[in-house]
């Protein structure tokens, strides 16, 4: 996949708007009753950025940031602010926040991944694009700095194959892989020194 390892300009983000999309379909039978089912085993993100730009120079940054992806071409880092780590946003992240698996004795690879649940269920989300220096492993409850990280797929190996029935978590902070979703920006000269940036929508794309 096209896929460029660099991350959009927190200041960027700022003010934009966005969340998770689902698809359903949903079959009215002609009692009246429902039947429901979804296609994505996952969900999807969309975001609206750059709305509330206002600097030449940030919209200067922008175009450049654009232009290097090509537009929709190659994708690229975003920092989702209302979702980017392994605990609650403004939680401190700790090796024991989410749940990777349990050892076997031989498996020593584990898919960071992050769990949205409630006491009726839950959904677990692969987290691909983890940021370089967050993450922390624990292995039956105790913390470990022995293992290595794919920084593009989100894949930590632990040195030693944890034992059988050992659990091993992790918590991290990390980014959604987007492109934008549209071949052009429009911008509008307001000032000399200030301007204005229609929407630009970003969508996350499946690692």
């Amino acid at each position: 996949m096209a896929f460029h390892e660099v991350r959009l300009p927190a200041r960027l983000a700022f003010g934009s708007t966005g969340g998770v999309e689902r698809r359903t379909e949903v079959v009215t039978l002609g009692s009246g009753h429902e039947r429901r089912s979804t296609p994505w085993a996952s969900g999807r993100r969309r975001y609206l950025i750059g709305g509330n730009l206002r600097s030449l120079d940030d919209m200067a940054t922008l175009t450049a940031f654009f232009e290097a992806r090509r537009g929709r071409l190659y994708g690229f880092r975003f920092k989702d602010f209302a979702d980017f780590k392994s605990c609650a946003p403004n939680g401190a992240v700790s090796s024991s926040d989410q749940v990777l698996g349990l050892g076997d004795g031989q498996r020593r690879q584990f898919q960071l991944a992050k769990t949205y649940a409630d006491e009726e269920g839950g959904w677990r989300r692969e987290i691909a694009k983890p940021v370089e220096g967050t993450v922390m492993v624990s292995v039956d409850g105790a913390e470990t700095t022995a293992f290595s990280l794919e920084l593009a797929s989100g894949v930590i190996t632990l040195e030693a194959a944890p034992a059988e029935g050992q659990v091993v978590r992790a918590g991290f902070e990390f980014d959604t892989p987007v492109r934008f979703d549209a071949d052009r920006i429009e911008m509008t000269l307001e000032t000399f020194e200030a301007g204005r940036v229609s929407a630009v929508p970003l969508i996350e794309v499946r690692i």
